[in-house]
């Protein structure tokens, strides 16, 4: 049985992971599984960008393990997600398609920001409550996380292109630990950091807090070694030095770092000491918790209606100043109309919610020009941070408020780009439930269109739209309007029949 059961999945630049927990009825999650695979992700990325064939095989090896132990859970209960290196790759939507298949749940892309945040939450939940300001760091395979935040609350979050895989690499060709290598890592990464100094050095934080495997083998080498109590400055010159005199990768035998850590720790150090340095840090604890049991802490609030892409849509209505009536009534009708287009049992929750926040926010590009409003507004939500959100449902709002209006016949060819020619039923009546909505909700009124609207004989290919004759007849533009619309489907083989019924006396 998984009731109570939240499965996550961390799809890193140097590890996979997978947490299984149950929820407590206190609200707390307890870890009752755990799996680490080393995949070196980040090491897979040819010159052009793109992950090789050999990187691909191994990851899809993994993933088809994972996938036996996630064979009784549901995908509500599941949240995969992929980190630097699927951000970069070029080719990382190919890999993610064959990735699905292999591990049998979703796979979606975090940004950079996001990732902080869920790495800040996980965090926050291993260590006592307290309101003072903490800096949290996480060195990953491709990418390193900082946050500066108070209790569960996120302040600042930022991430920058530099982890323990990708240094290594570059800077300790073939594995040679040499002084100018470790100098030229640190100095690549301090300047890379420099550039956003500033954003910390204007906040007071206490206490600097490191995640995550870099942070946990730094902390375990200063402690072995009797350099430090915790991960310090000074320690770590002890093991610059240490790892120097080893001269190469091959020969490290320092107490405190294991096996698989072994291969990228020059990198990581590297980094940690040029954040050392950069933000003035002396020492730094550790948290158990990272992204992953972010992640989980996060599906659990999406489970319990406590979700924060919710915050950032009302956040987002707010800043630019939308019309939250007008937004409502569009949603409340395209969702209706979706309901008599596809069987509730058909009907993907998440889905919902993504059309939703699409008909509320369908206005937002007016905060630029009148003029293209639709694409306005998608570039506004395509490269907006928006917290909660993954990168594929950020792209599906972002599309859908720019396909609310405007030539079907484009829209057609970037849904065929996006599924591959494999566009499901679905999607299309979800679109044109949201394209009609905005037609007959023109006029900004107060009027319940289900009383004067029903759908009938649907199809795969198209339904009927009954709607009342008299309300059609009072209403010649919106009646254009809609004709107009329909004929657009036409040619893509999706036929709406618009039916003028007589009102019930």
């Amino acid at each position: 049985m998984t009731v109570n059961l939240l499965a996550t999945v961390d799809l890193g630049s140097n590890s996979f992971r997978l947490l299984i927990g149950k929820i407590n009825s206190d609200g707390t999650i307890v870890p009752l599984d755990q799996i680490k695979e080393t995949v070196r992700l980040a090491s897979g990325l040819d010159a052009k960008n793109n992950l090789t064939k050999e990187s691909q095989l191994f990851a899809l090896e993994v993933l088809t393990r994972f996938s036996e132990r996630l064979s009784n859970f549901k995908k509500s209960q599941v949240r995969v997600v992929g980190t630097s290196t699927l951000r970069v790759a070029n080719n990382s939507a190919e890999f993610i398609t064959i990735a699905n298949k292999a591990l049998g749940f979703p796979i979606e892309v975090i940004s950079g920001k996001e990732e902080a945040r869920l790495i800040y939450i996980g965090a926050m939940h291993s260590l006592a409550y307290t309101t003072e300001k903490r800096l949290v760091i996480d060195i990953g395979g491709g990418s390193t996380e900082f946050i500066i935040g108070e209790g569960y609350e996120p302040q600042i979050m930022e991430s920058v292109t530099m982890g323990c895989v990708s240094y290594t690499g570059r800077y300790f060709t073939d594995g040679q630990l040499t002084e100018a290598n470790f100098n030229n890592a640190i100095y690549a990464a301090r300047s890379k950091i420099q550039s956003m100094e500033h954003l910390f050095a204007e906040h007071d934080w206490l206490l600097a807090i490191g995640t995550s495997g870099t942070a946990k083998t730094l902390y375990d080498m200063c402690v072995e070694n009797g350099l430090s109590t915790q991960i310090s400055y000074d320690g770590m010159l002890q093991l610059k030095k240490k790892l120097i005199r080893a001269k190469s990768i091959k020969n490290i035998t320092i107490a405190g770092i294991k096996d698989d850590r072994r291969a990228v720790i020059a990198g990581g150090l590297s980094i940690m000491l040029a954040i050392f340095e950069e933000l003035g840090i002396r020492e730094m604890t550790i948290a158990d918790g990272s992204l992953r049991e972010g992640v989980m802490y996060d599906l659990m609030g999406r489970k319990s209606d406590s979700d924060l892409r919710e915050v950032t849509v009302v956040d987002l209505k707010k800043r630019y100043g939308l019309d939250v009536v007008q937004g409502e009534r569009v949603a409340n009708l395209a969702v209706y109309m979706q309901s008599q287009l596809i069987r509730p049992e058909k009907t993907n929750h998440e889905n919902r919610k993504l059309l939703v926040w699409a008909c509320e926010l369908y206005e937002i590009g007016l905060s630029i020009s009148h003029n293209d409003y639709h694409k306005h507004g998608a570039y506004i939500l395509q490269n907006s941070d928006l917290a909660g959100f993954s990168k594929p449902e950020q792209t599906i709002v972002a599309e859908l408020v720019k396909a609310h209006r405007g030539s079907v016949s484009k829209i057609f060819l970037k849904l065929r780009k996006m599924y591959r020619d494999k566009i499901k039923t679905g999607v299309v009546f979800a679109l044109i439930s949201f394209r009609i909505s905005v037609i007959l909700n023109r006029g900004r009124k107060d009027f319940n269109f289900i009383e004067v609207l029903k759908i009938d004989n649907v199809t795969k290919s198209g339904f009927s739209l009954l709607m009342s004759k008299e309300w059609l007849t009072n209403n010649p533009l919106t009646l254009f309007s809609l004709n107009e619309e329909i004929a657009q489907w036409l040619p893509f083989g999706y036929t709406v029949k618009l039916v003028g019924v007589k009102d019930d006396n």
